[in-house]
């Protein structure tokens, strides 16, 4: 299965969000893959750099780069610079990736990201089901199609099966490597029963 580079904000306001991408990726055939499986060892930025490089996609969500409210009152960076590294390595490697812009409302885009002007942004309006809808016109020519009522289906047996994964991993959230890994496992498994193995 083709990787797929996963570009979040991680805090449990975006948790719905996060199961949603997961789950749609995995319907589409792809395995999601985040900065929360770096093991540590080199230095942060090498390692994010050669998983985004390892993979044939990457989804790039900026609608959470506002300002941070706890103290220090700082914006969000993270999503924008990784994907100022996704952008960088399909330029120096044309065919090799495909990278993709995801925000929950039209135009902000054009603010706080001007550079990207003329870029495809999908809109997912802040829902699940809207992220279902636009991983397909983002992927529309994937070989693997699966409607957004397969994918809400994936997406709700992820959301059951939330709290005995975190509870297997001693996971305080779901945003942690090993909660990431059984997700991925327990996505792919729903995914093959609601669409069948490939």
């Amino acid at each position: 299965m083709p990787g797929a580079f996963l570009n979040i904000p991680y805090d449990n306001a975006f948790q719905s969000l996060y199961l949603a991408y997961i789950a749609g990726m995995s319907a589409f055939g792809l395995t999601p893959r985040a900065t929360l499986e770096i093991p540590g060892g080199t230095r942060r930025l090498d390692r994010i750099f050669d998983l985004i490089k390892r993979c044939r996609y990457s989804f790039h969500d900026l609608s959470r780069v506002e300002l941070d409210v706890r103290r220090p009152v700082t914006p969000r960076f993270n999503m924008a610079f990784e994907l100022g590294l996704a952008v960088a390595w399909d330029k120096l490697n044309k065919g090799k990736h495909v990278w993709c812009v995801l925000e929950a409302k039209s135009h902000r885009l054009q603010k706080s990201l001007s550079d990207l002007g003329g870029t495809d942004v999908y809109i997912h309006g802040g829902k699940p089901q809207g992220v279902f809808r636009e991983l397909g016109n983002a992927l529309v020519r994937a070989e693997r199609q699966p409607t957004v009522q397969q994918m809400t289906r994936i997406y709700r047996g992820l959301v059951e099966a939330l709290p005995e994964i975190k509870r297997h991993a001693g996971a305080k959230s779901a945003f942690e490597a090993r909660a990431f890994a059984d997700l991925i496992v327990t996505s792919r498994a729903l995914a093959d029963r609601v669409l069948g193995s490939r």
